[in-house]
């Protein structure tokens, strides 16, 4: 977890903004008997993190003895600092109404919920889920969800190809994504465990952006980190024509234009924003006239990265 925020400080120093969130874990971090220790010290790593740190926390399920207690001491004790919950094993709305009632007691009411979606029925559930105000995204549980099968996804389920193969897999991931955007959520893609394998990861990542609709994804490696941004970063050459066309549309008041033979309006320029949105999130450098617009407007890149 020290390394991590290290690496976050370091690569926001680079980039000049923060294109990562650094999730601290209690669910699987936390040794067996040692919650209430391994609590104290997220508390005190995330209190400690820099001004411009962003820092989440993924407490213990809502069933588990510890969920109260980590919310109460992280949420409590440090919840001005975090950036949200990741809230793990979410099977219905019930979890989020339940962890949302834990926030609030603990005086940390303000903060967003991720959910974590790990099982059949949680993917059943995915637009329910999506659908409250207190969710800001949906994660998917590659591993978790395998073996909630019992055996009827072959473990191959779980590598960084044979996960965009398997058809109950792809639907999961169809499902969770398309809840997300259908709720104005985000969607976060799951984790590639062949942490050294730099072409697979690659080839994941973009895979989960550019056909499965993703936006955001979880690294669990620090050389990932790298090869995630490349791959949910636009090319140079959509960064270019998204500001030909924003720069034209700004020219024309908004009004519909013809760039390359081909009509524009607002429809289109909706998309080619976010195009440029994805760029700045993503750390790439903008031409000097679309810089100005986000400045302008203050905009924060929003990570599209977990670690």
């Amino acid at each position: 977890m020290v390394k991590s925020l290290q690496l976050q400080a370091e690569m926001t120093e680079e980039f000049g903004a923060c294109v990562f969130d650094v999730t601290l874990d209690c669910e699987d971090g936390a040794p067996v008997g040692g919650e209430p220790e391994h609590a104290a010290l997220v508390v005190s790593l995330a209190l400690a993190a820099a001004e411009n740190a962003r820092v989440a926390v993924r407490v213990h399920p809502v069933e588990h003895p510890s969920f109260e207690a980590d919310i109460a001491t992280i949420a409590g004790q440090a919840g001005q600092r975090l950036t949200h919950i990741m809230l793990p094993k979410v099977e219905s709305v019930r979890d989020i109404i339940q962890a949302e009632k834990a926030l609030v007691r603990a005086g940390a009411g303000h903060l967003p919920l991720h959910a974590l979606i790990e099982s059949p029925a949680a993917v059943h559930r995915a637009f329910e889920i999506a659908a409250q105000p207190r969710v800001h995204s949906l994660s998917f549980g590659l591993m978790d969800f395998v073996s909630a099968h019992g055996g009827a996804i072959p473990s191959d389920g779980m590598s960084a190809k044979g996960q965009f193969l398997h058809p109950l897999v792809v639907r999961a991931k169809l499902e969770i994504a398309s809840a997300c955007h259908a709720h104005g959520k985000v969607p976060s893609h799951c984790v590639v465990t062949e942490f050294s394998d730099m072409a697979a990861m690659q080839a994941a990542a973009g895979r989960a952006s550019r056909e499965f609709g993703f936006t955001r994804m979880w690294s669990i490696h620090p050389s990932q980190i790298r090869p995630i941004l490349a791959a949910f970063a636009p090319s140079d050459a959509e960064i270019e024509t998204a500001s030909n066309i924003i720069a034209a549309a700004v020219d024309a008041n908004w009004a519909p234009i013809s760039f390359a033979s081909t009509l524009h309006d607002r429809a289109s320029y909706r998309y080619f924003w976010q195009v440029l949105e994805r760029a700045h999130q993503t750390g790439r450098v903008l031409p000097p006239e679309m810089q100005k617009y986000f400045q302008a407007l203050a905009v924060k890149p929003s990570p599209v990265l977990s670690s």
